[in-house]
């Protein structure tokens, strides 16, 4: 697996045309599942770990790579299946979420497929509220699972949702005016945090859990004029089922009636080519998750330069 990340380049075109590039992998038995690859640094084989005590029982053990110590996470015990056994023979996935570096331990990685976003769908109403599965994918008459790993980090890693006082005190809300936001995530977490964060603010927020979802509800608010005097700002994750935070923000822009809407990608990928697809696709801001501060003081700040246009 050297060669996961060696087509950075395609990687990036794929991503600005609703596709996207999944490793599979195994952790107990034959069911597969898959994790983005733009969303990984590396898979090795799992190195000698260093046991932290008092950890959570999901981590087990921290391995140094090159110097920087991360901690590895049993992705099955994290699911709520048994621990892997014999280490030595697994793999650890390394990558990047909400800007932390971790490792995710599985039993054996597989290979990597190239699909499109409308492929991806939500997981059945079956999986329940509390599944840990984000979308769901069929590869040769098998299903294949993709779990919410931003749940997985906010159990283990924990969750802090809290706007601090310097921030709301920088840039007052005007009370006069009503702000309404657009938030859209597949992840209930990842949904659940902005929600949390807004609500801090004093910003009315409606949700959609996915680009699909979110481009309707646009629709039928353009049926009543201009979609931003409706709603201040749309705030969108990139990887969703049936269509991604890329595609929907070229979608809107050619939409009569969505033109003007303000749009922010608000997602957990790495890499240096956010800021440029931000531009090729039309929207108006990148902001990495999470960090509650961060958040906050982007959208008080993109308020704060409506209302002067107001």
């Amino acid at each position: 697996m050297a060669g996961v990340l060696d087509s950075v380049d395609q990687r990036t075109r794929l991503a600005g045309e609703n596709r996207l590039e999944l490793l599979l992998f195994h952790l107990r038995g034959r069911q597969q599942f898959g994790i983005n690859v733009f969303k990984i640094k590396e898979v090795i084989q799992c190195p000698p770990l260093t046991e932290l005590p008092e950890s959570h029982s999901v981590v087990r053990g921290v391995a140094n790579m090159r110097g920087i110590t991360i901690p590895i996470l049993d992705l099955g015990m994290a699911i709520g299946r048994r621990p892997l056994e014999n280490l030595d023979e697994s793999y650890i996935i390394v990558s990047e979420f909400n800007r932390k570096v971790q490792g995710f331990l599985v039993s054996c990685v597989d290979r990597i497929i190239n699909l499109n976003w409308e492929e991806i769908h939500p997981p059945p109403v079956s999986a329940g509220k509390n599944t840990y599965l984000t979308a769901v994918t069929r590869v040769d008459d098998a299903m294949i699972e993709i779990i919410d790993v931003e749940k997985i980090l906010a159990e283990v890693i924990g969750d802090e949702v809290l706007v601090s006082s310097e921030v709301l005190g920088q840039h007052p809300i005007d009370g006069q005016r009503k702000h309404k936001i657009l938030v859209a995530d597949d992840s209930s977490v990842a949904r659940k945090q902005i929600v949390r964060t807004l609500e801090q603010l004093g910003v009315e927020y409606i949700t959609a859990n996915d680009g699909a979802e979110a481009y309707k509800m646009l629709t039928d608010m353009a049926k009543n004029g201009p979609v931003s005097e409706q709603i201040d700002m749309l705030i969108s994750d990139v990887e969703m089922p049936e269509m991604d935070g890329y595609t929907l923000s070229k979608t809107i822009r050619k939409t009569p009636g969505m033109e003007g809407l303000y749009i922010v990608l608000h997602t957990s990928l790495s890499g240096g080519f956010n800021e440029e697809m931000v531009k090729s696709v039309g929207a108006n801001k990148f902001i990495s998750k999470f960090s509650a501060d961060d958040l906050a003081n982007n959208v008080l700040e993109i308020l704060k330069i409506d209302r002067v246009k107001q």
